[in-house]
């Protein structure tokens, strides 16, 4: 038997769940297909039984409370509240599925040990410890420059090609000093790293307006996030999807994916069955010969009693790769019954890095583990990441990155390369 489609979406993780509900809306007749039984993949938000289960911890204790009150992320993303996946949903899923979010209280950096909130107002910029007194100035007038900047007016460059200038000349520039440079790199542009300085400039510049245009939207925060945790994003697309006449299999392997002599995309084959489709999209796992290794990462998901800054019931918070003398940035993501992803009282707390002591990768979390404290219980995975080696456009097999250790979303496009 074989069935003809436009798109062959595999996997049910984010990105491909925002694919499916996208294209299907757009008149795209889509077959989503998951070996898993469920929805959201490396995405799925689990209660308390299915969180054991996965780690091989036996029953829960009784003292965690009732299982159907957690909701616990694998992979967590906050969402910046201007960024693309926002907008998206404001215009597909929210209303139809009752979807609800709330602000991330707090968003807070760690310098010289110290655990220091992000500046949300220009009264806490002066006061804040995360730029130099006498850099302050230099400051106001760089975040100055890039409220101001406006790609299609010339009038708002200032004299500045941010397409040929790096970040570091444009930092330069400006006169700002180490401090600085590191609070709007990985505190307001969000980078994870700082291969990002001898970039072009224009990019982060835009991460930065978008960071701002994000906090701007609610003056308090620039993050939300889901009521029930994360994974509610891929079943609301994926109902979307079936709603505009997407068909699902789920439970179901793909044992082949055939092209032509031409090396572009024809069809795939499972359980003695054929579907062909002008193009197929997927996370990495179905396409392991078309990936290339991109590192590990290291997740640590703890359940705790305390929050970590006192009053502050969700917060995210950044370890700069210098504090730590790493290559790589630590994020941690404080959530609570508040967000309904436990009971009152409790407090989920994932901590997630790049992989960089491969004898010991639990090394590399220890400086979060430090912050957060006493836990109740503990649950470490560390995973592959990969990247695909081509975009797609000549095989029409479109491969999504691996998810990163970053505890925010897409700050762009939500996929690496799109049909």
């Amino acid at each position: 038997m074989e069935e003809s489609y436009d798109a062959i979406v595999c996997g049910t993780g984010l990105i491909e769940c925002v694919l499916s509900g996208l294209l299907s809306t757009n008149g795209y007749k889509v077959l989503h297909i998951d070996r898993n039984p469920y929805y959201g993949g490396e995405c799925a938000s689990l209660n308390l039984e299915q969180l054991f289960s996965k780690f091989n911890q036996g029953p829960p204790p009784e003292s965690l409370g009732r299982n159907h009150l957690y909701n616990v992320d694998l992979i967590p993303k906050v969402l910046l509240c201007a960024g693309e996946l926002v907008r998206i949903l404001r215009a597909t899923v929210v209303d139809r599925y009752n979807m609800e979010f709330m602000l991330i209280d707090n968003s807070f950096v760690v310098k010289s040990g110290k655990i220091n909130k992000v500046p949300a107002t220009e009264t806490e910029a002066l006061a804040s410890p995360l730029m130099g007194f006498f850099e302050k100035r230099s400051a106001a007038k760089f975040f100055a420059f890039m409220q101001q900047y406006d790609p299609a007016e010339p009038k708002t460059h200032k004299g500045h090609n941010l397409h040929t200038m790096t970040m570091a000349q444009l930092y330069k520039e400006f006169g700002l000093g180490n401090d600085t440079i590191d609070f709007v790199g990985h505190a307001v542009a969000l980078h994870s790293n700082d291969e990002y300085l001898n970039q072009s400039a224009f990019p982060t510049v835009m991460k930065c307006k978008l960071y701002e245009q994000s906090f701007d939207m609610y003056g308090s925060s620039p993050y939300v996030y889901p009521l029930y945790g994360s994974g509610e994003l891929p079943q609301a697309f994926s109902r979307l999807c079936a709603v505009y006449g997407g068909t699902y299999m789920l439970q179901t392997p793909i044992d082949k994916v055939n092209f032509n002599d031409q090396g572009v995309f024809e069809s795939i084959e499972s359980n003695g069955q054929v579907a062909k489709a002008k193009f197929i999209v997927g996370d990495p796992s179905y396409f392991s010969d078309r990936v290339k290794p991109a590192g590990k990462v290291i997740r640590a998901i703890c359940i705790t009693d305390h929050p970590i800054v006192k009053e502050t019931n969700s917060c995210q918070i950044i370890i700069p790769q210098k504090e730590m003398k790493r290559n790589s940035d630590l994020y941690i993501l404080q959530m609570s019954g508040v967000n309904k992803v436990c009971p009152d009282g409790k407090y989920i707390v994932i901590i997630g890095t790049m992989v960089e002591n491969i004898a010991n990768p639990e090394a590399d979390i220890e400086p979060g583990l430090k912050i957060v404290g006493n836990v109740l219980q503990k649950f470490v995975s560390v995973s592959d990441l990969y990247s695909p080696l081509e975009d797609g456009s000549i095989s029409r097999c479109f491969v999504s990155n691996s998810y990163d250790s970053a505890t925010r979303a897409f700050t762009e496009s939500p996929t690496a390369s799109s049909p």
